[in-house]
């Protein structure tokens, strides 16, 4: 999976800044931005994150591919339409209009349903999306992201559910190929390294800096 992160850090689906750090929605500083949308737009690596996506799922015997909405909805589509299988996509809540639908597609009841998550961060999203599938009647045999930041708040959630989750590539992946292409130094790994192991701290050190 090495040339995956090659990829997305050439392409700049991901860009590491520990001295200049990123603002998430949530008002927390991170060193490390994820837009694996960006991947969309060069077919070479949308082919390289499909095929691998593709090896890791069929094994798995799926009747049905979901994707979360919206960032994952485009890979499980590729995924579902190289294995010949039903898509559905799953809303973070259900429409206030029309049918209130949270799932939007069909699938039987039983019908064992991999779920295509480009990011796991907290894997709350993920978590949630599984749920729903499963009130539906769907059984969710595994969470399948692009990448994963391997946080321990994530570790913690997904071991209070009953799934299973896993990425192509991991944040520490990423940093080994980074350092090894000269991107970021060994200083700033070991800062990107102290973020994972606690962005709170990290990003109350750097507000407060």
């Amino acid at each position: 999976m090495r040339q995956i992160a090659e990829a997305l850090l050439q392409i700049e689906a991901i860009t590491l800044s520990p001295d200049n750090p990123y603002t998430w929605s949530s008002g927390l500083k991170s060193p490390i931005y994820c837009d694996n949308r960006l991947t969309l737009s060069y077919p070479d690596v949308r082919n390289l994150i499909v095929d691998a996506l593709v090896e890791v799922i069929r094994p798995l015997d799926a009747d049905v591919i979901a994707g979360t909405a919206t960032a994952g909805i485009p890979h499980a589509t590729l995924v579902a339409d190289r294995l010949g299988l039903p898509l559905v996509y799953v809303r973070s809540s259900a429409k206030g209009h029309g049918k209130g639908n949270q799932i939007e597609g069909r699938f039987e009841p039983g019908a064992r349903v991999v779920v295509i998550e480009d990011l796991l961060s907290t894997g709350s999203s993920s978590i949630a999306a599984a749920k729903a599938i499963q009130k539906t009647g769907g059984e969710v045999i595994k969470i399948q992201a692009i990448f994963s930041y391997g946080l321990d708040r994530f570790l913690i959630n997904l071991l209070d559910s009953e799934f299973t989750a896993h990425a192509l590539i991991t944040l520490l992946d990423v940093l080994d190929v980074a350092v090894k292409k000269r991107i970021i130094s060994k200083e700033e790994v070991a800062s990107l390294r102290e973020w994972r192991n606690d962005p709170t701290g990290w990003s109350e050190r750097v507000l407060s800096s």
